[in-house]
């Protein structure tokens, strides 16, 4: 069993997204309804905040050092140094209803973000866009699933992972990383409460996808056909997204949000924070946004 603590007691409603900087060699990762963008170490120290103007539902490293910020229906860059924040693209045809939800950069340089039905009754009103370099916006997939989550490709880059937490299904995708060009969608799993309903995910050199099973308080290893080789229970009931980190992609650190249960959060008070545990496999590396 891998074996988490606590990164940084931080507390967030929901927090998600984690990224992993290189260069800076920090964390990136987000607080959605705060709203705010968040960096920390591994050790964590040196934490920053930066509040943002919307719900923000990922983001995206980019070539340039600036951060590509999904912003409700917005693409967004921003800049840490600076901290300026610029709207790049806006999406057109997303539902009042809709915000954006997970994202993240894939092997063709493209920044790659769902949407989701934020109301509690749910309809799969969800779509899949793919936005370049330049922030030309591109929907790949229309009104599919009811809360587009879990994105990753694997260390080849040529197959995409992809959830919907409220399906709560995983599919895979063929995915060629020179066009971004997506084909031979496989429904790979469907999961349930006590399994893990399947939020964010991350994939390993070895072809596994990693899943965060929101709703059971576990980190879920998959095959690329969909079953469960390992499943490692976490400190918190609600972990939302998992993310390889450090020079060698060795280590593991989940996000999370806290419950809206008194109950649940009197028996794990740290639930929204960061957990961090050594891997015995290290990850695929996630590619930057070509906006440079």
């Amino acid at each position: 069993m891998l074996d988490f603590r606590l990164l940084k007691d931080v507390r967030c409603g929901v927090g998600e997204s984690p990224v992993w900087d290189d260069r800076r060699k920090v964390l990136f990762f987000i607080d959605i309804k705060a709203p705010a963008i968040h960096s920390v170490r591994l050790d964590g120290s040196e934490h920053r905040s930066w509040a943002m103007p919307k719900v923000v539902g990922s983001v995206g490293l980019g070539e340039s050092g600036r951060l590509v910020v999904a912003l409700e229906r917005s693409i967004a860059v921003f800049d840490p140094e600076s901290e300026k924040l610029d709207i790049l693209a806006e999406l057109p045809g997303e539902p009042a209803t809709n915000r954006l939800n997970d994202g993240k950069v894939g092997p063709d340089g493209a920044f790659w973000v769902g949407s989701m039905d934020d109301r509690p009754q749910k309809e799969p009103l969800g779509s899949l866009y793919r936005v370049d370099g330049r922030g030309q916006v591109t929907r790949v997939l229309d009104r599919f699933c009811l809360v587009s989550n879990g994105l990753a490709w694997s260390a080849d880059g040529r197959a995409l992972f992809h959830s919907d937490s409220r399906g709560p299904w995983i599919d895979r995708y063929d995915f060629e990383p020179s066009s971004g060009e997506l084909g031979n969608r496989v429904r790979i799993a469907t999961l349930d409460e006590t399994t893990g309903r399947p939020d964010g995910g991350a994939c390993d050199e070895e072809g596994f996808y990693w899943s965060c099973g929101v709703s059971a308080g576990r980190l879920n290893r998959i095959t690329r056909d969909g079953k469960i080789v390992e499943s490692h229970p976490v400190p918190v009931p609600a972990p939302t997204m998992p993310c390889f980190c450090g020079d060698d992609l060795r280590t593991l650190v989940i996000t999370s949000l806290r419950p809206d249960n008194p109950d649940v959060l009197a028996g794990a008070p740290q639930s929204g924070s960061l957990f961090i545990a050594a891997s015995p496999v290290a990850g695929a590396r996630i590619g930057r946004w070509a906006d440079a």
